[in-house]
């Protein structure tokens, strides 16, 4: 089982060292184009349609996806001022050995 706060580390240290997408569209987006290295989608997202396709979507094209209780937790790891329902990273940066901790690779 994967750490929550292992998850919310990797999009931190992503952010500083790498690059990430934030929102639903930008992480549709970068999982349709095959830029996404990690989906990262919060339980608490209201209504829960914005990003129920994400876990399937990510699944169809082979990315590993992880759950998250708080959006606003997520949206604080990204920097965002307000929290977020969903994640990618694009660009790992340094925290490539965390996401294949949490990938289980």
């Amino acid at each position: 089982m994967v750490d929550v706060d292992q998850i919310y580390e990797a999009v931190e240290v992503a952010k500083a060292t790498g690059k990430i997408k934030k929102g639903s569209n930008e992480v549709t987006k970068a999982i349709e184009r095959g830029q996404a290295k990690l989906v990262v989608v919060a339980k608490d997202v209201q209504p829960a349609e914005i990003i129920m396709h994400l876990p399937l979507l990510a699944k169809e094209k082979g990315v590993p996806c992880v759950e998250v209780p708080s959006k606003e937790q997520l949206g604080a790891a990204a920097g965002l001022p307000l929290g977020t329902g969903a994640i990618a990273i694009v660009v790992e940066g340094e925290a490539k050995k965390l996401i294949q901790a949490i990938a289980g690779n």
